[in-house]
């Protein structure tokens, strides 16, 4: 493992946190805060650190970048990013507490978006652009943001990529994989600039705009209002949010595809499609049982329900509505949504509609040979054959975040949390989702939890965001034997 080399990417990372923080400063001069020069610390004390790990570690001359050294550099990235980024909040005050400055941070960078904040409207502007920054930067990822530069530094980023895009099949739009990753920013920079200007039109100030197409891209759910999306009372912002919600629960892949022009390729994607179907399904299920059961007239049912499938399923977690005040069966629809989760290679999290996918050919396969043991068959995606050691990868995976949800979930209730708590506080940070149920619900915050459960769920939190893979190999002594 090249050492040398993994610090010196650290330190880059670090150095650009550290520009990043320089933001929320110009925000908290703009509206005469005093929380200005807290921030301003911040931002001083991160860039001081990145310049030391530089000067420590060097320009390392052996340049090439193993897989090993992707994971290393991928996991502690993500863990230092959550560490160093907590300086903002304990600076600016806003948060006394390291353990929960550590949550929200990891939560915003894995765009988790549970908080423990009780209320959000009292915080600083630049403390609130901050946690929506944080969560911008997380969504597309500060990796792959590294890899677009790493050829002017003389160093390759297929490894990286590999190790931060974990799923099935990575797909490079270019040859060069910095390319690649500058065209997925492109992307991701141009759709948040349109969702920028349509909020704008429904009447949203522009610091509210900018902060909530920061949060909505990345499928993070950190709002600058208590009351999330619900505090606006505006059919239009919900429209745009929804719809914006379910672009960023797309592929980026097809987003470019699709402003080239090439509409066949996406609508030829056999995951696309899934993905659309399962969203339209479970939105028409949960209308109907809000309308059958009274709690809203037709139009509101429809209007609520696309809302918040929309934003459970892209795991995002913004709310129009207390859905626990909802009927049991759309309750558990929205849990479902939770573990389903959005398209590979979007900025959502949970199990992947591509995942689901294989794996329900797959057993439909084994299904088959029961009847003809005989017969030769093969799941396809399309009309590609899938080999056998991506179906082992997905089954493992599929294996892997259900055991870990069992197990944190066990751990949860033995620290003294309720079942229903328990449940949905893990299922929603291992899916990146951010609300979940009981004392975590949509109108709760994740505050009062034990010390050792917020542990235990910025686990989840980095768990699901970097797919489990990258950080189970990160933590296996075999990784660590030359």
């Amino acid at each position: 493992m090249n050492g040398r080399l993994i610090a010196y990417l650290l330190s880059i990372l670090v150095l650009v946190l550290g520009l990043c923080m320089v933001l929320p400063v110009l925000v908290s001069l703009w509206y005469g805060e005093p929380s200005a020069r807290q921030l301003f610390l911040a931002a001083i004390l991160t860039g001081s650190l990145g310049l030391a790990m530089r000067a420590v570690s060097g320009r390392p001359d052996d340049r090439y970048l193993s897989h090993r050294d992707g994971v290393a550099i991928v996991t502690g990235g993500w863990v230092l990013a959550g560490l160093v980024s907590t300086l903002p909040y304990l600076l600016a005050g806003a948060i006394p507490s390291f353990t929960d400055a550590f949550f929200e941070s990891v939560s915003g960078f894995t765009t988790t978006g549970s908080s423990i904040f009780s209320t959000v409207e009292g915080l600083p502007r630049g403390v609130l652009f901050w946690r929506s920054l944080t969560q911008w930067l997380g969504g597309m990822g500060i990796i792959v943001l590294s890899i677009a530069i790493l050829p002017f530094l003389g160093i390759g980023g297929m490894q990286l990529y590999k190790a931060e895009t974990p799923s099935p099949v990575v797909d490079k739009l270019t040859p060069r994989i910095s390319d690649t990753a500058r065209v997925l920013w492109k992307v991701y920079v141009l759709l948040t600039l349109v969702q920028i200007v349509l909020l704008l039109f429904g009447g949203m100030s522009l610091f509210d705009a900018v902060c909530h197409a920061f949060t909505t891209m990345p499928t993070g759910g950190f709002s600058t209002k208590n009351a999330s999306i619900a505090a606006y009372n505006s059919v239009y912002i919900e429209i745009v949010v929804t719809m914006f919600m379910v672009l960023a629960g797309m592929n980026f892949a097809l987003h470019y595809r699709l402003l080239r022009g090439d509409i066949r390729s996406v609508r030829k994607d056999p995951e696309i499609r899934v993905y659309l179907l399962i969203f339209g399904v479970l939105t028409l299920l949960v209308a109907v049982d809000l309308f059958v059961r009274n709690c809203a007239s037709a139009p509101e049912a429809l209007r609520y329900a696309s809302f918040q499938v929309a934003s459970i399923l892209t795991t995002t977690g913004y709310t129009t509505a207390d859905f626990e005040q909802w009927p049991a069966f759309s309750q558990i629809v929205l849990l479902l949504c939770m573990f389903l989760g959005s398209m590979a290679g979007s900025t959502g999290g949970g199990i992947k509609t591509l995942r689901l996918l294989l794996l329900a050919k797959h057993a439909y396969l084994e299904i088959v040979r029961v009847i003809h043991p005989h017969a030769m068959t093969i799941v396809k995606l399309g009309n590609v054959p899938i080999s056998q050691s991506v179906l082992r990868s997905v089954w493992g995976f599929f294996i892997l975040f259900m055991g870990i949800y069992v197990l944190a979930t066990l751990v949860m209730s033995a620290l003294g949390v309720d079942f229903l708590t328990s449940v949905s506080s893990v299922a929603t940070c291992l899916g990146n989702v951010g609300p979940g149920l009981g004392a975590v619900g949509p109108t709760e915050h994740f505050g009062h939890m034990p010390v050792v459960g917020k542990w235990v769920l910025i686990a989840c939190m980095l768990l699901g965001r970097l797919e489990i893979y990258t950080v189970l190999v990160f933590l296996m002594p075999r990784f660590w034997k030359d």
